[in-house]
């Protein structure tokens, strides 16, 4: 009789079933968590996207691209650029420095950016990490809707309402303005100048275009209020005194 083929197969495997229970235990032991490695993707994506939206709608830094403002904003300064300024029914005050958009006041053609491009461009901008788009413009405010604002008087000033200023802020050496101009700045729009005359291209420059160099209220972007960057320029953005004294507007004709 073969006593062989009445012994039970023998399991040719080199170790034992371990049972359902056992492999579960092992594979928690040996995996690493799920998603460990995606965590800190995650979470940079999560500050990403915390920091664009609040620079898209409480305070977006804003590189300065050229020296139009300069001394008070250099090139390469990181301003702080306060979006909720004028939201709630506040509205821009003569000596604001305040970040624009120019379309239509400025700038009368388009940039030509592809999508891909732009958004991108974009991105970076309302990060502060790279030069804003070619309509934003950062300016002062020298006249308000209503304002009679001239240049210049006697002692080469300009006047507002008639008013002499005292720009404490221009960049040292520079005139008040080299062009002559006498304007009635409309309701709801801005007279805006660079702080560095001599180097700036701002409401002088567009007499002769619709709306007479001025810039509309709704395309402000914000005002700003800190330089934040570098670090040894970090200093809060007042509005100076210098427009404290200027009356009134005499009337919707000046």
């Amino acid at each position: 009789m073969d006593t062989d083929a009445q012994l039970p197969e023998r399991d040719l495997s080199p170790t034992p079933d371990q049972g359902p229970e056992q492999r579960s235990r092992s594979a928690r032991f040996l995996t690493p968590p799920a998603g460990l490695g995606r965590r800190p993707v995650a979470l940079l994506g999560c500050c990403l996207a915390f920091l664009f939206l609040l620079s898209s709608f409480v305070i977006q830094p804003f590189l300065i691209p050229s020296s139009s403002m300069e001394n008070t904003l250099h090139i390469g300064d990181r301003v702080l650029v306060n979006k909720l300024a004028y939201r709630f029914g506040g509205t821009p005050r003569r000596g604001d420095v305040v970040v624009f958009d120019g379309t239509g006041s400025f700038v009368h053609s388009n940039t030509g950016d592809n999508p891909v491009t732009a958004l991108v461009r974009g991105a970076g901008a309302a990060l502060g990490l790279a030069r804003p788009a070619d309509t934003d413009y950062v300016k002062r405010v020298i006249g308000v809707g209503g304002d009679h604002v001239t240049c210049c008087d006697k002692r080469g000033r300009i006047k507002v309402n008639g008013k002499a200023v005292s720009e404490g802020y221009l960049h040292p050496g520079d005139a008040p303005s080299s062009v002559d101009f006498d304007i009635v700045v409309p309701e709801g729009k801005l007279w805006v100048m660079g702080d560095h005359r001599a180097r700036s291209s701002d409401s002088r420059d567009h007499l002769g275009d619709p709306g007479g160099g001025t810039v509309p209220v709704d395309e402000v972007i914000g005002r700003a209020d800190w330089i934040s960057w570098p670090f040894d320029r970090w200093t809060a953005l007042h509005t100076p005194d210098a427009f404290d004294a200027i009356p009134a507007p005499a009337g919707p004709h000046g």
